[in-house]
């Protein structure tokens, strides 16, 4: 059986940037080129599903013994832990968004995934999101988990990159909230002003969220959004004095103007900040409260 030091585990694991839930870019090795699934994810995936903690337990390293770390602090815990912590979510369905690579080092495996779950764990039967990372190991002819990183529970999607490109580079801010009041203006619409950067991983969280299938339609039906593109802080801030979002309570910041521009609220103390934590219904809430009347 091949013994991995804990830190050339660790450092394995690191390989590629892996940061969950953190709120760092992160950057990830290509997909293995055959395209072929990691047979031992599968497994882990069913043990899951079906509770079966026996087969999930020897999935996991016992020589030497995995390393996890869960939660935003990545606090250390054991297997067993990690074991009861998906056996506690009731899972009735999981769905594995997987972005994984082959690992140039010989016998390892890394995998970074979303799981999207059907968890009973509260009722009614709700959906919650988990990111994970995972490095595999081949120890004889069984592959195990030497080393993991898990990220808090979480009601919104969480995106595994923040590769895609929400506020592009010169798009001129001013002009584009002049053109959606212009819509507004006939609509009767409300503005939504959307004060983020693309470095922003609670930025692509907010944004994965009003793309959801409950939330998109009531966006869609009642606003005009504005993304606008603070930088490193250094741009638009303008902006964001004029339509009192501080900067220092951080992005997204949100803005709703109505139709004809007049402010109608304004983020002050940071409320969307960590769109991580947020849950559907607490944005259905409040683009319920700042829709225009009788839409």
């Amino acid at each position: 059986m091949c013994v991995w030091s804990i830190r050339r585990i660790l450092c394995a694991l690191s390989f590629g940037a892996v940061f969950l839930g953190a709120g760092a870019s992160a950057q990830f090795l290509p997909a293995p080129s055959n395209g072929a699934p990691f047979g031992p994810l599968e497994q882990w995936r069913s043990a899951i599903l079906t509770g079966d903690m026996l087969t999930l337990k020897m999935l996991y390293s016992v020589n030497p013994a995995a390393t996890i770390g869960a939660g935003s602090n990545e606090t250390p815990i054991n297997a067993d832990a990690e074991i009861s912590f998906w056996r506690g979510l009731k899972v009735q369905s999981i769905n594995l968004k997987i972005d994984q690579s082959d690992s140039p080092r010989s016998g390892l495996h890394q995998v970074v995934f979303v799981a999207e779950v059907k968890s009973a764990a509260k009722a009614p039967l709700r959906t919650v999101y988990v990111s994970e990372g995972q490095l595999w190991a081949q120890q004889g002819e069984q592959w195990r988990i030497v080393a993991a990183k898990r990220g808090d529970i979480a009601r919104l999607e969480q995106p595994i990159s923040t590769n895609k490109d929400l506020y592009p580079a010169g798009v001129d801010a001013k002009s584009e909230i002049k053109g959606a009041l212009q819509h507004a203006s006939k609509s009767g619409k409300h503005i939504l002003l959307v004060f983020g950067a693309n470095w922003c991983y609670d930025c692509h969280v907010l944004e994965a969220a009003f793309h959801r299938p409950d939330l998109a339609p009531l966006l869609d039906k009642n606003y005009e959004i504005v993304h606008v593109d603070v930088g490193e802080g250094n741009r638009n801030q303008d902006l964001m004095k004029r339509y009192e979002v501080p900067m220092s309570k951080g992005i997204p910041g949100l803005a709703v103007l109505d139709s004809a521009g007049k402010l109608l609220y304004s983020q002050k103390n940071g409320e969307f900040e960590h769109a991580r934590a947020l849950a559907p219904e607490d944005l259905e809430r409040f683009l319920n409260r700042w829709k225009p009347e009788k839409r």
